[in-house]
């Protein structure tokens, strides 16, 4: 089993390269989709205890996930707020060396 630190090493750099393949129109809205699926069946194997603390990465992570498969399409793609929100998450995820925190955008595992 995958460790919840390995989950996300891959996962998160996934991520940031699916919202922006998404944006850039080189993925459709349903390849999100099923990223976003496989990603939560992938989490099912992942060896974690619920009374483990989240890291910082891991509760953007999750934000980040989240708001993908709330938001219709348009939105994700029109909504300038959303997407400011979302890419200082997914600028965070790339490197957090060079982002801070985005403290207001903390999603919990599943």
């Amino acid at each position: 089993m995958k460790s919840v630190q390995n989950f996300l090493n891959i996962k998160s750099q996934q991520l940031a390269y699916f919202v922006r393949a998404f944006w850039n129109d080189r993925i459709v809205y349903k390849e999100l989709d099923l990223y976003f699926w496989d990603t939560m069946e992938e989490w099912s194997q992942v060896s974690h205890l619920a009374d483990q603390p989240s890291s910082q990465r891991e509760r953007v992570f999750w934000y980040v996930l989240h708001q993908l498969h709330f938001w219709p399409e348009q939105n994700l793609r029109e909504d300038s707020t959303l997407r400011n929100d979302l890419d200082l998450c997914v600028n965070f995820l790339e490197s957090q060396e060079e982002y801070p925190f985005p403290f207001e955008y903390s999603g919990a595992r599943p």
